[in-house]
C-alpha cells in the first residue's frame, strides 16, 4: 500500500467521523472464559490464548501471561501505527523489529510488600528500522507514531476504568 491508497482508504472515514463525530465512537471488547486451574482462556482475533499465572507468581510457563500480552499488544500496535505513518509521509521502511520491555516487581503482585508497586514501573519501547530515511524523518516518524498508537496512548494516559461484578447462579 502507498500513501495514495492508504489516504484514499482513510478519506471517507475521516470526513464521516468530521460531519458525525459519533460515529467514530466504536466500542471494543475482549473476553475471556475461566479455564482450568489458574487460567483464562482469551480468543484474540486470530487465535485462542490461554492466559495464566507468570512463573514468578507460581505459574508453570505454559500460559501466557498477561504482562507479556500487554507488552504484545502495545509491540502489534506501535508496529501497525509506525507502518501506516510512514507510508502516510511516504517514508520507505524495508524492514524492522519493534520491541517492548516492562520492568514489574512481583512482591506487589503477591502481596509481600505493601509499597510494592502492582503493575508495570517502567516500560520502554524501541524501534530498529531498516531505513534510508533522515534523522529529522525519524524523529517525525516516532513521534507521530507514539501520539497515534492507541495502546501506547492509552498506558501513557490511563482512561477512567469502571469495575462490576455480577453473580451467576
Amino acid at each position: 500500500m502507498n500513501s495514495e491508497e492508504l489516504r484514499a482508504i482513510q478519506a471517507p472515514m475521516k470526513e464521516l467521523y468530521k460531519e458525525k463525530p459519533e460515529a467514530a465512537l466504536i466500542t471494543l471488547k475482549a473476553e475471556g472464559r475461566l479455564g482450568e486451574g489458574v487460567t483464562c482462556k482469551v480468543q484474540t482475533g486470530k487465535a485462542l490464548v490461554e492466559a495464566g499465572l507468570h512463573p514468578a507468581t507460581g505459574g508453570d510457563g505454559l500460559s501466557a501471561c498477561s504482562g507479556d500480552m500487554l507488552l504484545d499488544a502495545l509491540v502489534a500496535c506501535a508496529g501497525v501505527t509506525l507502518g501506516a505513518v510512514s507510508t502516510a509521509m511516504g517514508i520507505g521502511i524495508r524492514g524492522g523489529v519493534v520491541r517492548a520491555e516492562g520492568d514489574l516487581d512481583f512482591r506487589g503482585t503477591l502481596g509481600v510488600v505493601k509499597d510494592a508497586p502492582v503493575g508495570f514501573a517502567r516500560i520502554r519501547l524501541e524501534f530498529d528500522l531498516d531505513t534510508d530515511a533522515s534523522e529529522e524523518q525519524l524523529s517525525a516518524l516516532i513521534r507521530l507514531t507514539e501520539r497515534y498508537c492507541v495502546v501506547y496512548q492509552t498506558l501513557r494516559q490511563p482512561p477512567e476504568m469502571l469495575v462490576s461484578r455480577n453473580a451467576i447462579a
